[in-house]
């Protein structure tokens, strides 16, 4: 599989498409139908309720799985993600996280962010591989990502519309920045990088979900990563001892000079 590195580079992300055949995305899909409606898990911090007016009290995301759960941690791990990643950033990175998104219709989105900000991964930054379980589009809540903005440092946080979103924080963007929706089929993988500015608005549709199967990576020569990421894994299953990141440092803030808008790293990360 040949992955469009320059993309990659210029714009903080590329698509990797049918990375996974539609079989094997059929099966991923309905293990995790099958976990989610049989019971909690760890990570469920909100619970579950199969009676609530919130699709997402019905269908909570997933956390971690890979720590309880043999298939995802497969897929972590899996060779074809390994290869993708070789060619992206020239060697396999550190494997943090897994998570699976279930928003089904009727479901607020996730405001813009960026990973980094709370991976606080140190020297370097993360990566994340996002597949597709659903085909999705701007319909059912596609990701939405600004180009380019991988070149930026972390951003200061503002509130949040959490009648939109279900996180309650979110990233500013200048005037000339917009996100733009990435449609995908299922099977295919988004890989993008950490400071990369990305979220999504609300599933619209009617009856659809838009089920995201997700991994967070990390450099593999970072020595740091926040506390709620260890354990820390190499792709061959074994785990590496890493510091825990502590918070605070500079975040950028967008202020206009000379009729434009600037950014400057004047605020403090809490």
């Amino acid at each position: 599989m040949q992955v469009d590195v320059g993309t990659f580079e210029e714009r903080g992300y590329v698509v990797v498409s049918g990375l996974f055949p539609d079989a094997e995305v059929l099966q991923l899909r309905q293990h995790y139908m099958d976990l989610r409606r049989s019971g909690t898990y760890p990570g469920d911090f909100g619970g579950v309720d199969m009676t609530s007016d919130d699709p997402l009290r019905r269908y909570p995301r997933l956390i971690h799985m890979h720590r309880w759960d043999q298939i995802s941690l497969d897929w972590m791990l899996d060779p074809r993600l390994g290869a993708c990643f070789r060619q992206l950033i020239g060697a396999a990175p550190l494997a943090v996280q897994t998570m699976l998104y279930f928003k089904p219709a009727g479901s607020r989105g996730q405001a813009l962010h960026q990973d980094q900000y709370y991976l606080r991964v140190q020297p370097g930054t993360c990566i994340a591989a996002w597949m597709a379980l659903d085909n999705c589009d701007e319909e059912n809540g596609c990701l939405q990502v600004v180009p380019g903005s991988h070149k930026l440092p972390l951003l200061c946080p503002a509130e949040a519309d959490t009648t939109q979103s279900f996180t309650d924080v979110t990233v500013p963007l200048s005037a000339d920045m917009q996100p733009e929706p990435v449609p995908m089929k299922a099977g295919d993988v988004l890989f993008f990088q950490g400071q990369l500015i990305h979220g999504s608005f609300p599933n619209r549709s009617e009856t659809r979900f838009r089920r995201a199967l997700i991994g967070h990576y990390i450099d593999a020569d970072a020595g740091q990563v926040a506390e709620f990421y260890h354990p820390v894994m190499r792709f061959d299953g074994t785990t590496v001892d890493l510091d825990t990141s502590e918070g605070g440092g500079r975040c950028g803030i967008w202020v206009e000079e000379d009729g434009r808008e600037v950014l400057e790293l004047t605020g403090t990360l809490q």
